[in-house]
Order: C-alpha cells, then structure tokens, then sequence
C-alpha cells in the first residue's frame, strides 16, 4: 500500500469499504478507517501483505467469527483478498485502555479500576468459555483486536486439555507476563488472569516495580524482569490498595495448569468498590 492520500482515496476493498486513512501499523500489517461507500458507515480494515512470512488475518477473521455474539467482540465484515493484501474489515472500536489511561493523566480512580476489573474479567472469561487463551492482556489489546494471539487451550470435540509444557519461548508482553510464561511453561487460563492482575496494579500504581529496567539484550532484559518479578512479594506490589488485589494475584499463582479459575473469588473486586 503507498503512502500518498491519493492511492488510498481509490482503493476500495470489498466492493464498498474505500480507505480513508491509516489509523496506525503493526508487526503484522496496517489498519485503516475506511468508509462503506453504501451507507456512509465508518469501520476499520486491516491490510497483511499476501507474502507475509507468518500471515495472520485469516486465523483472527476466523477467532473473531467463532467469538462473535458477546459484548465486546468485534463485528467482522468481510474477509478476503485484494491486489497484493489479505484484507479483513470489522467494527472501528475506540481508543486501547494504554490511550485512556494517558489521557487521564495517567490516573484511574479506584472505582474506575474496579469497574474495569469487572469487565476485563467478562471478556477473558468469555473467550476461555470458547476454548481459548488471550496470551498477550495488556492495557493496548483491550478494545483493540484480539485474534492474533489468541490460542486453543481445550479441544473443542473432545474437551481435552492442552498438555503441559515447558521449554516455551514467552509469547506476549514481559511486562504483564505470568511468572509460568517467564519460566517458559505453557500458557493456560491461569496465565490470562494473572496477566490481568498486573495489569490492574499498573493501573494502580501508574508503573510496575519491573518497568525500567536496562539491560544488553532483550533476553537479559525479560531476565532481569523476570527475577524481579519474583522476588517481589504480592503483598509488597499491592501495598496501600484494597487486600482483593492481593487475594487475586496470589488465588491466580496457585492455580494448577487445567485448572478453570472460580469466578466467585476474581468477581471478589465487587465487594470492594471504594469512592471516587
């Protein structure tokens, strides 16, 4: 795809969705707003160039379709091809949680983070109802896409689990990695809820102890991460908030590998909300 607003204005996909302009690019590809020429209706396109080395569109317009129903999944449009690209359209969705969090100065309210615990939690659950783990939750991926890291956790005919691994390569964002990703386990339900758990302390607390960190390489650097990671006590990172933040990060550690989190204990946050 050129850059110049002139290719763009004239490349229609679908047979109705013409490209505006890019909304912003990625390791997999570019995102654009464009317009549905029949009804003026504003969505979003992803573009993959057809000689990516690892594409990924096809299996997220087929997630999204298996995910569709619940609020909060995106709408997918159309799915195919068009002169060099893989092209998926969908629901243009809103600023990532990351944006809000900056526009706010950095700053969430607790009854903003406890309402936002309320619904993230929703949203994991639901895909691990489908048989899927998230594997990357950060502040970014929330109403942002989901598909691409996605992963099947459970057989969908025989409801088996995956199996337990270890020697894996960490898949995701170090910084809200699960201790089991650190070590190079495989992922499971767990790992998305503890993900989630810092997530919410980062909101919390603006930063993690483990933010920062320098380092030669990238591997020294998720080491490094990782070891503090672990050597900082739960009750150490969720000092001075509310105890069901400690309660939950230290319930999500001691999950075993197949093991379905209990909603009643997450769902704890609900008792918990404190004014404004």
């Amino acid at each position: 795809m050129g850059s110049s607003s002139g290719s763009k204005a004239e490349f229609i996909v679908g047979g109705k969705y013409k490209l505006v302009r890019k909304i912003r690019s990625g390791s997999f590809g570019d995102m654009y707003l464009a317009i549905n020429i029949t009804n003026g209706e504003e969505v979003a396109v992803k573009l993959e160039s057809q000689k990516a080395r690892h594409p990924q569109l096809l299996y997220e317009s087929k997630l999204c379709k298996i995910l569709q129903g619940e609020v909060g999944i995106p709408h997918i449009g159309w799915y195919g091809q068009e002169k060099d690209y893989n092209v998926l359209v969908m629901d243009l969705l809103g600023p990532s949680l990351e944006d809000l969090f900056n526009f706010c100065s950095r700053r969430f309210t607790m009854k903003t983070v406890l309402m936002l615990a309320d619904q993230m939690m929703g949203r994991i659950e639901y895909v691990h109802t489908k048989n899927f783990i998230h594997r990357d939750i950060k502040p970014d991926n929330f109403l942002m896409g989901i598909g691409r890291h996605c992963n099947k956790y459970r057989d969908n005919r025989t409801r088996q689990h995956i199996p337990y691994r270890e020697d894996k390569n960490l898949t995701g964002t170090a910084r809200y990695a699960s201790i089991s990703a650190h070590l190079g386990i495989e992922q499971s339900r767990r790992d998305d809820m503890e993900s989630l758990g810092y997530v919410l302390m980062y909101f919390n607390r603006t930063s993690l102890p483990w933010q920062g960190l320098k380092a030669a390489t990238k591997k020294q650097k998720y080491e490094k991460i990782s070891e503090k990671k672990m050597s900082t006590p739960v009750e150490v990172l969720c000092k001075g908030f509310p105890a069901e933040f400690a309660m939950y990060l230290n319930y999500c550690r001691g999950l075993r590998f197949e093991e379905a989190p209990e909603a009643p204990i997450p769902h704890s946050f609900q008792d918990s909300e404190s004014p404004i």
